[in-house]
């Protein structure tokens, strides 16, 4: 095991990985830029390091920074979080030319998904099914056409880099192509540094599927059940639980199975997401996330099982710590993403919390690196918590969930709490009724 990890994160997950190092018996180091000085996780990490100014590119982004922090304090292993660089193929490489352990997947495979066309390639051969459309980059405006022709309209352009919905553009028919290439083309390039696009099917009210996937690097895999992602804003997750309303136990159980024998077969260490569309029945693969989620615990809440101490068991060489015949599902979990915006516009609402009170009792986990009296820096992500709740069924987990909600205090500034105390009473959320297009079509009736 571990003798010490550097946290190269910030916020609710940095906080997140230094629990969990500490009940391994792990000592922890926080990194943070001048302006997280005085964060959760800093103060209780039991060594700390600054990294740099507030900026992402001069503090968390800054591998030569990362790297020092981990030589003066002697740590023996990296737990990137999520976001930042943790999906960086090059970190992963630079720290082992420095003998140190980076706690998720091989570089090879983190640069195999981090692009899409390849990533869709590659799971086809292993057996998980996919959207149609092309087989790769679609260069010109000709070869467009005759591919949108063979699967149909409307299709989707999508950066083979991309990500966040960025150079993601629809094409209802053939006159809207050339101007939706173009428009993914300049937005890729702008975004990623890539102007490659690809085109697939677009499909009209599918739900977003993810299926959570541990493996061992050495030819063994399990799948701990799927998250539903449907409640999104400008292809953003707000909303997501476990399991899916739209699946039944068979549909379940033959996805994992199909996912979790092809993450064996490519031989992937750690934790991973391959995420899908489902609509009538079937699902296509849109892409696979080689870190921790953000919506991590609504697994967790489910089966029971630590997904931290698992990438941390995985990376240092211990293994699984379970079978799949050993993963067992118990009731039901949704999350809530507590943003500091307003809660109708989405405009970033940074500033000093006056008074933050959580909810608490049976079922009820808040994830959350902020307290009464901490400023919210202008600089990062306005995630500033999330809401767990965990039930027997869904019903009991939706009845859970409104009363948390309404104990849940946050002054100072806005937060999206408000949002969800309207969810949690509307009809088709208690239904499970909702595609990917819902939440978009509510806010636009709703404004």
């Amino acid at each position: 095991m571990f003798h010490k990890i550097l946290i190269a994160n910030r916020g609710e997950i940095a906080l997140r990985v230094l629990r969990a190092a500490k009940e391994l018996g792990i000592q922890t180091v926080a990194v943070h830029s001048t302006a997280d000085a005085d964060a959760m996780h800093v103060r209780l990490a039991d060594e700390s390091v600054c990294i740099g100014p507030p900026p992402s590119r001069d503090s968390y982004l800054n591998i030569h920074q990362i790297l020092a922090a981990c030589e003066i304090t002697g740590a023996d292993a990296v737990h990137p979080g999520y976001g930042f660089l943790s999906e960086n193929a090059k970190f992963s490489e630079i720290l082992a030319a420095h003998n140190l352990t980076f706690i998720g997947p091989s570089a090879d495979h983190i640069r195999i998904m981090g692009d899409k066309i390849t990533a869709k390639k590659t799971v086809k051969e292993l057996g998980i099914p996919v959207v149609p459309g092309s087989d790769g980059a679609v260069t010109d405006d000709v070869e467009a056409k005759r591919i949108a022709a063979d699967i149909g309209y409307p299709v989707l352009i999508k950066a083979s880099a991309g990500g966040g919905g960025r150079g993601m553009k629809v094409a209802k028919t053939e006159a809207d192509l050339a101007e939706a290439l173009s428009t993914a083309r300049s937005e890729a390039g702008a975004a990623f540094g890539d102007d490659a696009v690809y085109i697939e099917k677009y499909l009209e009210k599918p739900r977003h599927i993810e299926v959570q996937v541990m493996g061992d690097g050495a030819g063994k895999a399990i799948h701990l059940g799927e998250r539903d992602c449907s409640l999104q804003r400008r292809h953003q997750k707000v909303w997501e639980e476990a399991n899916s309303p739209a699946l039944n136990v068979e549909q379940r159980n033959r996805i994992g199975e199909i996912v979790s024998k092809a993450i064996a077969d490519l031989g992937y260490s750690g934790a991973g997401t391959i995420e899908f569309l489902y609509e009538n029945g079937e699902f296509y693969f849109i892409e696979m996330n080689t870190r921790l989620q953000v919506e991590h615990p609504v697994t967790e809440a489910i089966t029971g099982i630590d997904l931290v101490h698992e990438q941390i068991r995985v990376a240092s060489g211990g293994g699984l710590s379970c079978t799949q015949d050993e993963v067992r599902f118990e009731g039901h979990a949704i999350e809530c993403r507590i943003n500091a915006e307003d809660p109708r516009t989405f405009t970033p609402s940074p500033g000093t919390i006056s008074h933050f009170h959580t909810p608490g009792g049976l079922g009820i986990r808040v994830d959350s690196g902020v307290y009464s009296g901490y400023r919210i820096p202008p600089y990062y992500d306005s995630l500033i918590g999330k809401l767990i709740v965990h039930g027997r069924n869904r019903v009991e987990c939706m009845m859970r969930l409104r009363r948390a909600l309404d104990e849940f205090v946050v002054d100072g500034i806005k937060t999206t709490l408000p949002l969800f105390q309207d969810l949690v009473g509307n009809p088709d959320i208690a239904n499970g009724d909702y595609d990917i297009h819902w939440l978009e079509n509510y806010l636009a009736k709703t404004s």
